[in-house]
């Protein structure tokens, strides 16, 4: 499935100052995919970011349109408790 960027999750990719890579591979081999309401999904991975020096989440908003990954917007976060879903 083709991702497709978004003007708004560009912006808030340079603003938050994330990877387009990264947010692509994310996309394209996500960790977690949580379903959110409607047609969105919320596709998820974690990785330790030694800036910050702890475990990150890169949580990635897309809708399914045809045979694309339309990409809402990306944000990454360290709250692993809040949005990792647990198996089972």
């Amino acid at each position: 499935m083709d991702v497709v960027i978004s003007d708004h999750a560009r912006f808030e990719i340079v603003r938050r100052q994330l990877s387009e890579e990264a947010v692509r591979n994310v996309a394209e081999n996500p960790q977690q995919v949580v379903k959110l309401k409607k047609e969105r999904k919320v596709y998820q991975s974690r990785y330790y970011d030694p800036t910050e020096d702890k475990e990150m989440i890169l949580r990635v908003i897309c809708e399914e349109r045809l045979n694309q990954l339309f990409v809402v917007t990306a944000y990454r976060t360290s709250r692993i408790d809040k949005y990792w879903k647990k198996e089972g």
